[in-house]
């Protein structure tokens, strides 16, 4: 038999990324970082609250911010002013500033009833899991972008990937790499 005659064979389905956008996304805005702050606020969501807070402040990866534990931040009896974390892509350690009205709300996070006794400073909802998912987190970004009323899918919760830093920044400015919040 000969090979000459056979179909070419072809995909049933389209290209995962068909249609979408590709590439760095747009850093939010001041107006769009307060906009999230309030509206967290007013819904009472401590821990929601205090890992926006800090994604704006550590401007760490996704996976790095997932990762935190409660003894990065917090010691003797208080939420540090600063941290210093070992980024998980690039070995080297990272040293950022926690601000005030972060340090309130993870206070008012890490005293929460559901804390208690635990390692990471963002636990898991799921039993087979210590802390989020880097996916769990990329969907609580777009909540939250979603929430201010701009299209999720032009903010990303990833960063390119030779870039640095995390993306949620106050000033709208990239530092160090992309602009959205958090990566990988």
């Amino acid at each position: 038999m000969s090979i000459d005659f056979l179909p070419a064979l072809r995909p049933e389905r389209p290209a995962w990324n068909k249609g979408r956008i590709i590439g760095q996304k747009r850093p939010l805005l001041p107006k769009h970082v307060w906009s999230i702050r309030v509206r967290l606020e007013m819904a009472d969501n401590r821990r929601d609250l205090a890992l926006f807070n800090m994604a704006v402040d550590s401007k760490l990866r996704g996976c790095d911010l997932v990762c935190l534990k409660v003894r990065d931040v917090f010691a003797a009896g208080r939420v540090k002013e600063r941290a210093s974390v070992t980024q998980s892509k690039t070995g080297k350690p990272v040293r950022f500033e926690i601000t005030e009205t972060t340090r309130q709300s993870l206070e008012c996070w890490i005293a929460d009833p559901e804390m208690l006794g635990l390692e990471y400073l963002w636990p898991s909802r799921l039993h087979h899991s210590a802390h989020l998912s880097t996916r769990q987190y990329a969907r609580i970004l777009h909540e939250w972008v979603a929430s201010i009323g701009l299209e999720p899918s032009l903010w990303h919760a990833f960063d390119a990937p030779d870039k640095g830093g995390a993306d949620l920044q106050e000033d709208g400015q990239p530092e160090g790499g992309s602009a959205s919040a958090g990566s990988y």
